[in-house]
């Protein structure tokens, strides 16, 4: 069994996690507000990457769309219950990124918990693609969660730093 982290190293996560959440709200009120109306054009950023407003009622990915637009509370509450779940492995992060992993990612469960209990869908606007191959449709939210389990599955290559044993 794990200790608890320290309060200091917990901070980082707890400090990582709102910081993702209002960016996340951020760009996406102004998605909302720059790129009406959905499903257009959009704004074309580079090449292989253009701002375009959509909304996901499904879950990753858009995934079960059809399915999953009357169940926003079913959703949420699973959301929830994974939050709850990451912030109990936060109080046992074993050092600062992992602390920050687990941050990002809460924050940007939050984001998209957010959007579900306000409009009942996800903003999604980063569209990236390359010839007329589309990525699906992203946020700021998706990428806080992608950056946080990038940095947990990096630092799970890492050798554990030896313990220091009382004597």
């Amino acid at each position: 069994m794990t200790t608890p982290a320290p309060r200091a190293l917990r901070r980082f996560g707890l400090i990582a996690a709102p910081i993702a959440a209002v960016i996340d709200q951020a760009t996406k009120a102004w998605a909302l507000e720059a790129l009406w109306p959905p499903y257009s054009e959009g704004i074309t950023l580079l090449p292989v990457l253009n701002l375009r407003l959509g909304f996901n009622t499904g879950v990753t990915f858009g995934m079960f769309a059809d399915s999953a637009a009357g169940a926003v509370w079913l959703l949420v509450g699973i959301k929830l219950a994974v939050v709850a779940w990451l912030l109990h492995w936060l109080r046992r992060a074993a050092n600062r990124t992992e602390a920050t992993a687990i941050g990002l990612i809460i924050g940007g469960a939050i984001g998209n918990i957010a959007d579900r209990l306000r409009i009942g869908a996800v903003t999604d606007f980063i569209d990236a693609h390359y010839g007329g191959w589309h990525w699906p449709t992203f946020n700021m939210a998706d990428v806080a969660i992608v950056c946080g389990v990038t940095l947990l599955v990096l630092t799970s290559f890492r050798a554990p730093s030896p313990q220091v044993q009382p004597q």
